[in-house]
Parts: structure tokens; sequence; C-alpha cells
């Protein structure tokens, strides 16, 4: 939907209430679009789930070992 900018002053809310309902509003000036109204879209958060990560990470063997370079620094 493309509104001119003097009338999208004077109907600003319901401009607002469109938008959220879905409609992406393109407002212009002299013709030219200069402001664009989207409504954010929130994602549904995925439920955490224990041990779903399981497999991915992995230690490697030498975890524990300094590394012969780093030596002196310690």
């Amino acid at each position: 939907m493309n509104i001119d900018i003097k009338k999208a002053e004077t109907c600003f809310a319901d401009l607002l209430k469109k938008t959220v309902a879905g409609s992406d509003i393109t407002i212009t000036q002299e013709g030219m679009p200069v402001i664009r109204l989207v409504a954010v879209r929130k994602k549904p958060a995925k439920k955490r789930q224990f041990g779903s990560a399981k497999g991915l990470i992995r230690m490697a063997d030498d975890f524990d070992q300094t590394p012969d370079d780093f030596k002196e620094y310690m």
C-alpha cells in the first residue's frame, strides 16, 4: 500500500494497525518512496533440549597438555 506523507501524518495510528496486521506500507513524498513500514516478525523460540548437542563437540586427547611453545609463558 502506498500513501502520501501528508495523508500518513493524519492517519498514522491506522497505518500502524495495518502494518501489525501484515500489510507493508510505503510512505511517499512527491510520488517517490521515502519510508517503508514493515512489521517485525518474531520467530518462536525453540525449546532447549538437554543433550541436543551430543556428538557436536569433541575435546582433543591432548587437551590438558601444555604446548611446548607456550611453556615459557607459564
